[in-house]
């Protein structure tokens, strides 16, 4: 990490939006983090600095957010990447799992043969809120005999306690709310 990205307050970069997608949420938006160099790259810095260790195979990035923060970690981890998609996205045979959000519900999808048994994953996504997604990507990398070992985030939402429907897994967010 360089030194102009490491004292870099990533929190500056995270905006606010009322009452989306429903009245009543307020949504952190990382798109100014996204649009900004250094703050993009101090946010992946940081996550590879704290995962450099892991003994991983592959990092899960879950759509679409997800697939901006785990692909460019995987990068600079050399480690492959694997989506995972909102149905109908994917082009070859899936799995698919179905599960409840905060304010509705929703589907998510693998290539069936994205990995296999006793892989060792990292999954990643912009934000963790109530733990929802990341417990229903969990479950799909189960049921294709991956083992889920971390999940890291650019924001948590901690009021929300979405670490405590991910036991057993090393959490890690840069900020958190």
């Amino acid at each position: 990490m360089t030194s102009s990205t490491a004292s870099l307050d990533l929190a500056a970069y995270i905006r606010d939006i009322p009452d989306f997608p429903q009245p009543g949420i307020n949504f952190k938006d990382i798109s100014p983090l996204l649009k900004s160099p250094e703050a993009f790259r101090a946010c992946i810095d940081r996550l590879v600095e704290h995962y450099a260790s892991l003994d991983i195979d592959y990092i899960v990035g879950i759509e679409s957010r997800g697939f901006l923060v785990g692909a460019p970690l995987a990068y600079h981890m050399n480690k492959g990447f694997i989506p995972i998609r909102k149905p109908g996205k994917l082009p070859y045979k899936v799995e698919r799992i179905d599960y409840t959000l905060e304010y509705g519900s929703g589907s998510l999808e693998i290539h069936a043969d994205a990995l296999g048994e006793g892989h060792r994953i990292l999954v990643v996504d912009d934000l963790l809120a109530t733990g929802g997604t990341v417990a229903a990507t969990r479950a799909l990398i189960e049921r294709l005999g991956g083992n889920v070992v971390a999940a890291g985030f650019v924001v948590e939402l901690e009021f929300l306690h979405g670490r405590d429907r991910l036991s057993g897994l090393d959490i890690h967010a840069l900020l958190k709310y």
